[in-house]
């Protein structure tokens, strides 16, 4: 079993293994609506396309979405905030009693209306959001009466979720009690941020801003990876919390911890949909495993798969346990199919050209897989759409690397190199160059390690003659599957010479 897949099955193991808890989520309720039908014309009134109506649906958005996401997960969940008296909220709260959530700490003011974000969706794409809200803090009653309700759930409750979305339910004040209140039980807060001013969350556990969200709490550039580092140290100082987890979108999440660990965490999602929601989704997921014990990382790595699963769909969706483990079971599924023969590899790259994509191919031995081969293909990959790896077969490396090579099998070396995120399809020749397959395939990018010169790459003329390109990446220095087997032939030797 490869690296990934260890992972995998110690995360389901996690999952598998969770205690029920209770989650209190506090903060700015929505009601998320939907509105589907089709635009084949143009009004004659103005240059604006006309939408003849199909359906409406409508989902709990905001706060109430991460209760939707906790209650899906298991949690026994209670929900706190504001509605207006309107339908609207009726329509939330009956919807949140369906599912079970604990609504009896919502309060109602009849001079608020209830947050309604209305998006048109034809042919599948949101054409415009209409917004009907009030921004304004609650008023000091109403924010004591959340208050006393939150007191009221401590003591049933496992951890609180603060879920901001600036509309004016989370007071400075009303943040800062409710923090402290939990504090002084034991029970974790998490919040997921939203404005400039974050130290009204001073003394919560653990913050998932985005990377907008950290460069405006902080005034600082979040570009590059040191960028980012530095403005969580400072957030973390700022707010004096235990743990930042920064949402990257397709660059991942890294998570800071107080006292200076950092973990980055790759991104797992390959075709994004839809992202309304994917906040509420991580720190649904986070909570749900923190809360029940779990350490921060796993609770951060399924929080990030979770959010993955959520943006292939579409609107405020949730994600359950089960469906992250259809994950695990599909990714372990993935990682077998893409080992193909060149017969089914010419008609998947015949689909990708005709969908006008492009198809970028390398080749290697890749005996002994190491740090330089997944920084090769991590960088090949982002040269196209879909990166084929050609390895060869046995005999072929024992005639170019000697006697005693492979060390490991062609079939395994093709798994190891299939289970890696970047690499789309894994194909084996015989000889000595890929020649023949280059030819067949035909791919748009031909890949070669810096090392090589341009005259020297195999079927470099062939792919430009018909209009491709040949990309040399830089390799990283001193790392090479030979050097590797030597320094541990040679410290295997030193370790085993008797003693004198």
């Amino acid at each position: 079993m490869d690296e990934n897949q260890n992972n995998w099955a110690a995360l389901e193991g996690v999952l598998a293994s969770l205690k029920r808890v209770s989650v209190l989520v506090v903060g700015d309720l929505m009601l998320d609506e939907y509105l589907y039908g089709t635009i084949d014309r143009i009004s004659p009134e103005a240059p604006v396309g006309v939408l003849d109506w199909r359906s409406r649906r409508s989902w709990l958005g905001g706060a109430a979405n991460v209760a939707h996401n906790l209650v899906r997960l298991g949690c026994t969940t209670f929900l706190s905030g504001v509605v207006g008296s309107d339908r609207p909220a009726e329509e939330l709260l009956q919807a949140a009693g369906d599912l079970g959530i604990d609504t009896t700490s919502i309060i109602t003011e009849s001079r608020r209306p209830t947050t309604v974000k209305t998006r048109v969706i034809a042919h599948g794409h949101q054409v415009i959001r209409i917004d009907r809200e009030a921004r304004h803090a609650i008023d000091d009653s109403i924010s004591e009466l959340l208050l006393d309700q939150f007191k009221q759930c401590l003591p049933r409750i496992d951890g609180v979720i603060l879920s901001d979305y600036a509309k004016g339910v989370l007071r400075p004040d009303l943040c800062a009690s409710v923090i402290t209140a939990a504090s002084r039980k034991g029970i974790p807060v998490l919040v997921d941020p939203k404005g400039h001013d974050f130290s009204k969350y001073r003394g919560a556990f653990l913050l998932t801003p985005n990377k907008k969200e950290l460069a405006e709490a902080t005034q600082m550039p979040v570009q590059s990876d040191s960028d980012i580092r530095k403005a969580a140290e400072r957030l973390l100082a700022l707010v004096e919390c235990q743990a930042i987890l920064v949402t990257r979108g397709e660059e991942g999440m890294s998570l800071y911890r107080a006292g200076g660990e950092e973990t980055h965490i790759q991104a797992e999602v390959r075709d994004v949909f839809d992202i309304t929601g994917a906040g509420d989704t991580v720190i649904s997921m986070f909570g749900r495993v923190f809360f029940a014990g779990a350490d921060l990382l796993p609770a951060a790595q399924l929080a990030n798969i979770a959010a993955g699963v959520k943006v292939g769909k579409l609107g405020t969706a949730t994600v359950t346990a089960e469906e992250i483990v259809g994950w695990f079971r599909q990714r372990e599924t993935q990682s077998k199919e893409k080992v193909v023969e060149l017969s089914q590899l010419k008609q998947i790259v015949s689909l990708q050209h005709s969908q006008g994509k492009r198809v970028v191919f390398t080749n290697g031995c890749f005996d002994l897989l190491h740090v330089g081969h997944v920084h090769f293909l991590k960088k090949a990959k982002t040269l196209g759409h879909l990166l084929i790896v050609a390895i060869n077969d046995d005999a072929s490396v024992k005639r170019i690397k000697g006697n005693g090579r492979p060390l490991i099998n062609a079939a395994d070396r093709a798994r190891i190199i299939a289970a890696l995120e970047s690499v789309d399809y894994v194909v084996t020749f015989s000889g000595l160059t890929p020649l023949h397959m280059i030819e067949e395939l035909m791919p748009d990018v031909l890949v070669k390690g810096g090392t090589y010169k341009l005259e020297e790459v195999v079927g470099r003329r062939e792919v430009e003659k018909y209009g491709g390109r040949v990309e040399l990446i830089p390799t990283i220095d001193n790392q090479s599957s030979s050097q590797i087997m030597k320094e541990i032939a040679t410290r295997y030797r030193l370790a085993n010479q008797p003693s004198k």
